[in-house]
């Protein structure tokens, strides 16, 4: 429970408040030319923000509306409250596989009532002090579940892409490829005109003008020439009726005790994915910037975000990587720009509503298409594939498979399960318990050890001491080698010297070996001395009650006096 403990409230301070208060009674920090900065800011990432707000919503399996209620809601939350001086939050790609999978399973009550769970669990890990701990997930297994969501989203957009008469979506991979070369006959020459046109303005614009937000400019184009051509190509208003110029309002729902049981699961994979993703994010921001975010304020802010999300009528929402570098492109400075671009999305839905019903399906496909794109990143999947390890290769592969052919908690949780006992294997083949006698023969001989006696000579030659060093870490994988070197002795010697120098840590299974050790020990009459311990196994040690055990005298500092402590007399070595 070393780890565990409450977080200080003066420790989760959201970053907004730096602007206005300064310690020791500084003048504050933010002027109307930041506040400028911000607001310019906040507009091209509200522009950013308006199409794949409502392209990951209809992926998910949701509504256009709902993205944009989850950009607002989540956007200001996070924005407000958050750890990080750049963070934008809204739907995004990684979740649009969970949210689809949960919809169908257990119905958007069952979404609300996940997300909910999930935000407490957010709040937790921030108060609990969790954030630094999300890092250390390996890089296999990000990058496998990223990848395989980048096909997975590539995959549902198909059907829109090319105007495919599909009349009900499978959930399942292979069965929804099956049912793309199925329908292969009916792609709409059109539509898929739409897709292709919008994705080559994306392209190009990243190639030529990467500062202009290609996905709101190919939209907006192809919305206006489909409409003023009057192309025969489905639109957000005819697959999901005319978007209400209305603002969010509070539906808290009823949630039983069954439902929890029910969507924990679900819960927990939001909860993990938020918290990974939106501590991403805010990496690359500090990357970026050169800020440094705060982890657990960030959590905290991302589980009232979700929650407020949800209850208001929108989806689950985290850090936005692509939103949040744009937002620093522009010149942010404070996380006023997010509040800024919440703002945004509130104006365009009260008073560009009806326009944004007239967007093409085909486009928010392309556009997503081009994210699925980014969020594969083939390169750097390419490259672990060729220059890691094996181990971190199967790691890659299996959370990719699992992924794409499973479920993605499952992938994540057998990924992450993979990379631990792989990490085990590591450190127990890192670890070594080495008998020493023959090497400190040789160093008394060469001077190097001050008691270097004839009698202690003479028993460290006849193994009437036996001493061996352990290095590496002390843990549960390793255990059984000190018993091992125990039994392997074939004759039993007077004092066997343990030196704990190598040993950086050790955990309870080490000291249950220790403890196990000296008890054999003592059954065959040997005397164990324990020296050079290093610190955090020594108070580990203490706190166990092993040192009284063992008996302090048998604690010594130096290989020198431990030898020399050995208590071998000269009649032991004349027999």
């Amino acid at each position: 429970m070393k780890y565990l403990k409450f977080v200080r409230l003066r420790d989760l301070v959201p970053r907004i408040v730096e602007l206005f208060y300064k310690k020791n009674g500084g003048a504050c920090g933010y002027s109307w030319a930041s506040f400028g900065k911000d607001c310019v800011a906040g507009v091209i990432v509200a522009i950013v923000a308006m199409p794949l707000a409502m392209a990951f919503s209809i992926a998910a399996g949701g509504t256009p509306v709902q993205g944009l209620y989850t950009a607002i809601i989540a956007g200001f939350c996070v924005s407000a409250l958050g750890g990080s001086r750049y963070q934008i939050a809204g739907p995004t790609g990684a979740f649009v596989v969970i949210i689809y999978g949960i919809i169908a399973r257990q119905g958007m009550a069952g979404l609300i009532a996940a997300t909910i769970i999930a935000g407490a669990m957010l709040i937790a890990m921030g108060l609990f002090g969790l954030g630094k701990f999300i890092k250390y997930i390996p890089y296999p297994v990000t990058t496998g579940f990223t990848t395989g969501i980048g096909l997975l989203i590539f995959s549902q957009q198909i059907k829109d892409f090319f105007g495919l008469n599909i009349a009900e979506h499978s959930p399942e991979f292979i069965e929804k490829w099956m049912q793309h070369f199925g329908a292969a006959r009916t792609i709409d020459i059109a539509t898929m005109s739409v897709g292709l046109c919008t994705i080559a303005i994306i392209v190009i614009l990243r190639r030529f003008a990467p500062r202009v937000p290609g996905a709101a400019v190919g939209v907006l184009t192809l919305t206006v020439i489909c409409h003023f051509f009057r192309l025969p190509v489905m639109t957000i208003g005819g697959a999901f009726g005319d978007i209400k110029a209305a603002l969010p309002s509070l539906d808290f729902p009823a949630i039983s005790f069954s439902m929890v049981r029910d969507v924990f699961p679900d819960a927990f994979s939001i909860a993990l994915l938020a918290a990974i993703e939106s501590l991403l994010s805010a990496v690359v921001a500090d990357s970026m910037t050169g800020d440094r975010h705060n982890s657990n304020t960030e959590l905290v802010a991302q589980g009232v975000g979700n929650i407020a999300s949800v209850i208001f009528g929108g989806i689950p929402a985290t850090g936005a990587i692509a939103r949040t570098a744009t937002n620093i492109k522009s010149s942010a400075v404070s996380p006023v720009s997010g509040i800024v671009h919440s703002i945004m999305l509130v104006l365009f839905i009260m008073f560009l509503a009806p326009a944004a019903s007239k967007i093409p399906l085909a486009c928010l496909s392309a556009v997503l298409m081009v994210v699925s794109w980014d969020m594969s990143n083939l390169g750097r999947f390419i490259r672990i594939i060729k220059t890691a390890p094996k181990s971190d290769v199967s790691v890659l592969l299996t959370t990719f498979t699992l992924t794409v052919l499973v479920d993605l908690t499952f992938a994540v949780e057998i990924g992450v399960l993979l990379a631990v006992f792989l990490f085990i294997r590591r450190m127990v083949e890192i670890t070594d318990i080495k008998p020493q006698n023959n090497d400190i023969i040789a160093a008394m001989a060469m001077g190097d050890i001050e008691k270097n006696t004839e009698r202690n000579i003479k028993a460290l030659f006849r193994k009437d001491i036996e001493i061996y060093e352990i290095a590496g870490p002390f843990f549960f994988g390793v255990a059984d080698m000190l018993q091992n070197t125990l039994l392997s002795l074939a004759k039993a010697p007077k004092t066997v010297i343990l030196r704990m120098r190598a040993v950086p840590a050790i955990d309870s299974t080490g000291i249950a070996a220790l403890e196990s050790f000296l008890m054999n020990c003592r059954r065959r009459k040997i005397r164990l001395i324990i020296t050079e311990v290093c610190p955090q196994p020594e108070i580990a040690l203490e706190k166990s009650g092993f040192v009284n055990d063992c008996g302090r005298e048998n604690f010594i500092d130096t290989l020198e006096e431990a030898i020399e402590a050995s208590g071998v007399s000269e009649n032991t070595l004349k027999n």
